[in-house]
């Protein structure tokens, strides 16, 4: 996203890709949206189905992970100062109630912690269209100085 106005804070990039109406190229893979996103939080929504079950029939858990760091990862990014960008270090993830396709349109919430220098922290949970919650996770993200697109 930096190549979206390096100069600007990450909440300013983050909103300048959303303003062009694209989304983050994993999300499009597993049909995922960013829908909302404030200085350290964001949401994302997706509809499970057919093209992410596991061979029992069940939602992938990779598919809820996605969300989940995504959901982390976009509210450490719309934390950041110009200049900064930010890779997942640790992500751990508790799965409360597994995805079906009738789960219906799935919001994972992220929020963060703190963001120090060099490290952030986020947390983030995922619900089902009933509002039921499936699964949580807790993110260690590595700050650092972002490097010119060549």
């Amino acid at each position: 996203m930096s190549e979206v106005m390096p100069e600007a804070d990450g909440l300013a990039q983050v909103r300048a890709l959303l303003a062009t109406g694209r989304q983050p190229s994993m999300g499009e893979t597993l049909r995922v949206s960013l829908v909302e996103v404030d200085r350290g939080r964001s949401v994302f929504e997706g509809r499970p189905d057919a093209s992410v079950l596991n061979p029992m029939g069940g939602v992938h858990g990779g598919y809820a992970a996605a969300m989940l760091d995504s959901a982390c990862g976009i509210a450490a990014h719309s934390s950041l100062k110009a200049g900064q960008a930010y890779t997942t270090l640790e992500l751990k993830i508790s799965y409360v109630r597994g995805l079906t396709k009738e789960s219906g349109l799935c919001r994972a919430e992220g929020r963060v912690v703190s963001v120090g220098r060099r490290v952030a922290f986020a947390e983030a949970s995922l619900h089902d269209e009933r509002g039921r919650l499936c699964a949580t996770a807790t993110s260690t993200l590595l700050v650092f100085e972002a490097q010119p697109s060549p």
